[in-house]
């Protein structure tokens, strides 16, 4: 027979008189969105609900949420289930999170958001960047970089974009502009206006390709089977730009292209003009490291850039890349090996990476 100690059978009987302990002995789902339980001789928490050995009453610490168990120095359970629960807690304290950066007047600081969060500074920074992708910094500049490019299209002044966005200070946003908008403000706010962007459309096995370049580097490379349609695509996207079309120079770097899509092996090297939020970078700088011939999976990319759970928005990322082949976003592929979405269409994916295969035959 088990002999408890006066402590230990105090925490028996408080356990057992508690309600809490009941719904664990059922197991029953309906309380999982009410509170954890915590085992003190391993270190794990559970919901209700897990399929976990049952503990010994004396052993079982409650908590109202994961975070607070968390906060105690408990660890979540690896069960499916219980991670999956935990997941979605997390998921939810970090949207509330977003809500409040994308809303407040000046940026909350991080003991702020980690307080309304309920965790620590520490779990809460590691939290947030597991969820999003980004360290709530990272966040915050890419959601004053959206906000500067929307107001400056409706502001009447460049000053009053500036601090409608959250910028404190003029010389604050001056010194991230070429970040944020990859030119001046006052030319961003005209529809790219004092801005030369030179471009050419050619054709290559795979069918149109259209290649720009601005002052800083290739700032597109498109595909498609419409010609017109890419040139339109381009104007878009800077409306009051000035085009400058092809010259016999801009056609040897379109060449230089077209010859990388027909012989993967020459490889490619160009000055690229990359815009993207510091996620959308990091993403994309991983994609350029991945060699010819080979293939990674969205979760694999999650995890070289240090947020293993960002696997949708790695995906976002790959989707959103303007530089065909030059960032390789066709050489990501689902998990179990088989292809997936593609800008320019599944099948000119499929043989990009059919003739980089051949590279290592």
């Amino acid at each position: 027979m088990r002999t408890l100690t006066s402590h230990q059978y105090t925490a028996k009987q408080a356990a057992e008189r508690d309600p809490r302990w009941n719904a664990v002995l059922a197991r029953d789902p309906a309380a999982d969105k009410l509170f954890v339980y915590a085992v003190k001789t391993t270190g794990v928490y559970c919901r209700p609900s897990s399929p976990t050995r049952l503990p010994r009453p004396e052993n079982v610490e409650f908590f109202d949420t994961p975070a607070a168990a968390e906060a105690a120095g408990y660890r979540p359970s690896k069960r499916g289930a219980d991670q999956t629960s935990v997941a979605a807690q997390h998921a939810e304290l970090v949207a509330a999170a977003c809500r409040s950066i994308e809303t407040a007047l000046e940026l909350p600081s991080l003991e702020m958001l980690a307080a309304d969060a309920g965790l620590s500074v520490y779990h809460f920074h590691r939290v947030f960047k597991a969820v999003t992708g980004l360290t709530p910094k990272g966040y915050a500049d890419a959601n004053r970089a959206r906000k500067v490019r929307d107001h400056l299209s409706r502001s009447h002044s460049v000053t009053e974009a500036i601090y409608d966005a959250g910028f404190n200070s003029n010389s604050r946003f001056y010194e991230a502009s070429g970040k944020v908008l990859g030119m001046k403000p006052t030319d961003y706010r005209a529809g790219g206006a004092n801005t030369e962007i030179r471009f050419a459309i050619g054709e290559c096995s795979l069918g149109a390709i259209l290649v720009a370049q601005s002052a800083r580097g290739v700032c597109a490379i498109l595909l498609g089977d419409d010609p017109n349609a890419l040139a339109h695509d381009l104007q878009d996207k800077f409306p009051r730009a000035h085009l400058i079309g092809a010259d016999h120079d801009f056609e040897q770097l379109v060449a230089q292209v077209v010859g990388f899509i027909e012989a993967p092996a020459l490889g490619l090297d160009l000055p690229l003009d990359v815009r993207g939020t510091a996620f959308q970078q990091r993403v994309w700088q991983a994609l350029r490291e991945i060699p010819a011939g080979s293939t990674a999976s969205y979760a694999e990319i999650a995890a070289r850039i240090g947020s293993p759970k960002a696997v949708r928005a790695v995906a976002q990322a790959c989707a959103a890349n303007s530089l065909a082949v030059a960032i390789p976003c066709h050489r990501v592929i689902r998990s179990d090996g088989s292809g997936s979405g593609y800008r320019w269409g599944v099948e000119r994916k499929r043989a990009l990476l059919e003739r980089e295969a051949a590279i290592e035959n």
